[in-house]
């Protein structure tokens, strides 16, 4: 890939590098291309995926004791722009 494909690309990704960068990415592209044909090489039937290969564990908490009911109600809708009543009162979007 020459440096003006790099540069190219570049600006399809909205990103900005110099003629410097572009130049040494010219030079990188095929490795990594050369790397990415490696893995697409790999063929999926080759893998034996079994339910032990991902076991599961529960990562989340466990239920503790809750708080009172409506502790934090007004705390809460002090700080929304607009209330009305014990509810928070927002634009009408339909």
């Amino acid at each position: 890939m020459d440096k003006d494909k790099v540069l190219s690309l570049a600006k399809l990704a909205r990103i900005e590098i110099s003629d410097s960068e572009a130049e040494n990415l010219s030079h990188e592209f095929d490795t990594i291309l050369g790397y990415v044909g490696e893995v697409k090489s790999i063929k999926a039937n080759s893998l034996k995926l079994t339910a032990d290969s991902f076991p599961l564990k529960n990562v989340m908490r466990g239920d503790g004791e809750g708080h009172e009911s409506g502790i934090y109600t007004e705390k809460l809708l002090s700080e929304a722009p607009a209330r009305e009543g014990n509810y928070i009162k927002v634009k009408k979007i339909l």
